[in-house]
C-alpha cells in the first residue's frame, strides 16, 4: 500500500510539473502576442524585405565586392542570398534579442516576480516556458523573413540559373533549394543567439542590455573571427556559423562548415541558457 501511495504522489507530482509548464508556456504566448514590439518585429520581417529587394535591384552597379553581389540585380537566387550576408551580421541578432533579451528583464522592470512564481509555477517551469517562447518567437520570425525574402527577391529579380561560388550553373529549381536550404541552415547560430540574449536579460536584468548587447557582441565576435592570429578560434563562433551556406553553393558542395557551425551553436547555446539558469534559479525575489 505504501508504495502504490509514494508511485502515486510521484506520478501526481509529474503532471503537475507539467501542467505547469505548459500554464507557464501559454501564459508566456499570450503575453508576447499582445506586445507591440513582437507584432512590429514580426510586419518587419514580412514587409522589409520587398523594398530592400526593390532597392538593391534598381542599383546601377550592383555590389561587386560581396559574394553573389555582381549578380543580385538580374538574378533573385543571388539576391536573396546577397540579403542573406547582411541579414546574419546584423539583423538576425537584433530580430532574436527584441523578445529573448527582454523576457526576463520585463519581470524585473515591473516587478512581477513574486506575482508570476506561484507554487503551481515555480522557477524551473517559467524559466523553461520563457526560453521556450523566446527560442520560438526567433525561429519563427527567421522563417518569416526567409520566406518573404526569397519570395520578394525571385518575384522582383526572376528565377533564371543561378552562377555558383566555383562558377558552376544551378539549374532554377536546385537554386532554389539550395537557397532555401542557406536560409535554413542560419536556425542553430540564431537559436545561439538567443541562448545569449536570455542570459544577458537574466544577469543585467535590464532590456536595453538584453536587446542591444547580442548585437554589440555580435559584431565583436565577428572582429575577433577576421583578426589574424584568430584562426584556430573562428570556426567555433556564433557568427561564423551564420556563413556555412557557401559550401552549398560550391562544387563539389561542402558540409563541413555547417557541422563545426551546428555543434558549436549548440554549445554556445547549452552553456548560455545553463549559467542563465544557475543565475535565475539563486536569485532573490524577495527583496531581502
Amino acid at each position: 500500500m505504501s508504495a502504490t501511495l509514494t508511485t502515486s504522489a510521484r506520478s501526481g507530482q509529474r503532471r503537475a510539473r507539467r501542467a505547469g509548464i505548459g500554464r507557464a508556456l501559454g501564459f508566456e504566448l499570450r503575453k508576447l502576442g499582445a506586445q507591440w514590439r513582437v507584432r512590429v518585429a514580426l510586419l518587419a520581417a514580412l514587409l522589409a524585405p520587398i523594398p530592400v529587394a526593390v532597392a538593391i535591384h534598381a542599383q546601377g552597379n550592383p555590389p561587386k565586392d560581396t559574394l553573389f553581389g555582381r549578380y543580385a540585380t538580374t538574378n533573385g537566387y543571388a539576391l536573396a542570398l546577397l540579403v542573406l550576408g547582411y541579414a546574419g551580421q546584423w539583423v538576425l541578432p537584433l530580430l532574436t534579442a527584441i523578445v529573448a533579451g527582454d523576457i526576463f528583464a520585463s519581470e524585473d522592470h515591473h516587478g512581477t516576480w513574486k506575482t508570476v512564481l506561484t507554487r503551481s509555477v515555480g522557477r524551473g517551469s517559467f524559466f523553461a516556458a520563457k526560453t521556450t517562447a523566446a527560442v520560438g518567437f526567433a525561429v519563427l520570425v527567421l522563417l518569416v523573413l526567409s520566406v518573404s525574402t526569397i519570395a520578394s527577391s525571385v518575384l522582383i529579380g526572376g528565377h533564371s540559373d543561378l552562377i555558383g561560388l566555383t562558377g558552376q550553373l544551378i539549374p532554377s529549381q536546385q537554386a532554389m533549394q539550395l537557397v532555401a536550404a542557406s536560409w535554413l541552415s542560419t536556425i542553430p547560430p540564431t537559436i545561439a543567439f538567443t541562448g545569449l540574449a536570455v542570459l544577458l536579460s537574466v544577469w543585467s536584468r535590464n532590456a536595453a542590455v538584453g536587446i542591444a548587447a547580442p548585437v554589440v557582441l555580435g559584431f565583436l565576435l565577428q572582429l575577433v573571427g577576421s583578426m589574424g592570429g584568430a584562426e584556430a578560434l573562428r570556426p567555433y563562433l556564433p557568427t561564423t556559423a551564420y556563413e556555412a551556406w557557401h559550401g552549398f553553393l560550391a562544387d563539389p558542395a561542402f558540409t563541413g562548415p555547417f557541422v563545426t557551425g551546428l555543434i558549436a551553436s549548440a554549445v554556445w547555446t547549452a552553456v548560455t541558457l545553463g549559467i542563465s539558469w544557475t543565475l535565475f534559479r539563486r536569485r532573490d525575489i524577495t527583496g531581502g
